[in-house]
């Protein structure tokens, strides 16, 4: 006998048992790269859990340019909206195509690899209605992560923590449901690469949209990993800082404004009681400081605006 969403969310989810939810319907839009090994198993396996939970929904896969034969095993299957990039153009360019050719308000993003638990979805699209974005925060008890991914993401956590000045659980995560009108007001800063889900998280903090955090587990992946934890390090700060500069100039600028002026008060004190009298290098700093915490809260002023 099919169960409905209620009878299956309260067998998969304690959180919601005692308590009246609806699960609306919702897009699940899920970017594929050479993903041959990997796309049918997690397809099947969302297609059953969602199935089974009796929730109005649609499935788009965007296949990235791949190169290997994930092509035909998308084309092989009528229960997907399947859509072509000629190229490769990124993970969040794919992840962009998608929520464009969404049918539904609530957009739900997996990944191809089975790393994610799929039955956990309708628990978080039911959690929407309280919150602009749920993300599934790879922190449950089954969580299998590279430790050579770990060092590098606990600084970006903690770098992203002080720019949004909200505690993140799970920065990038790749499994969260999110509204879609929500989300189309920044497309345009959305990175076309890995970087999709970090960027939109800070944006989204920083604009104080409600983000809820759900634990989930995270399984060893199906095929090589697309990450190039230097490289992609690397662009994950970058990105970061530039959009902690776009929504919270001032919790960028301040500080450097603050080390202008402490190393004009260490040079003033030693002008006045060494050197007996008032540098260049005190002059400077003085002025980096001023123009610096100008410049911040002028940028303050004109995102508050906008």
């Amino acid at each position: 006998m099919k169960k409905d969403s209620k009878e299956f969310l309260e067998e998969t989810s304690p959180l919601l048992s005692t308590t009246e939810f609806l699960v609306p319907p919702f897009s699940v839009v899920i970017p594929v790269y050479n993903e041959e090994k990997g796309i049918a198993p997690t397809l099947d396996e969302l297609q059953k859990n969602l199935t089974a939970s009796g929730c109005t929904y649609e499935v788009i896969v965007v296949n990235d340019g791949s190169t290997d034969r994930t092509r035909e095993i998308l084309r092989s299957r009528p229960d997907i909206k399947a859509i072509e990039h000629r190229n490769n153009r990124g993970y969040g360019a794919a992840l962009k195509t998608g929520i464009r050719h969404a049918t539904y308000p609530l957009i739900a993003i997996a990944d191809a690899d089975g790393t994610y638990p799929t039955a956990i979805l309708p628990q978080l699209v039911a959690l929407t209605q309280d919150a602009d974005m749920v993300v599934g925060a790879r922190i449950g008890a089954n969580v299998r992560y590279p430790t050579l991914r770990k060092i590098p993401k606990w600084f970006l956590v903690r770098f992203a923590q002080w720019i949004t000045n909200s505690r993140i659980p799970d920065l990038n995560s790749g499994l969260r449901v999110f509204h879609k009108s929500v989300v189309e007001q920044f497309l345009k800063i959305l990175p076309d690469t890995f970087s999709f889900t970090t960027t939109i998280t800070v944006a989204m903090l920083n604009n104080n949209y409600v983000v809820r955090y759900e634990p989930i587990d995270y399984h060893p992946r199906q095929g090589k990993s697309k990450i190039k934890p230097i490289r992609d390090t690397l662009r994950f700060v970058q990105l970061i800082l530039r959009t902690g500069l776009y929504f919270a100039p001032i919790r960028v600028f301040l500080p450097i404004a603050g080390i202008f002026f402490a190393g004009f008060c260490l040079t003033l004190i030693q002008d006045i009681f060494v050197r007996e009298d008032l540098t260049d290098r005190t002059l400077l700093l003085l002025i980096a400081a001023t123009q610096t915490a100008m410049f911040a809260l002028l940028a303050d002023m004109i995102d508050k605006r906008m």
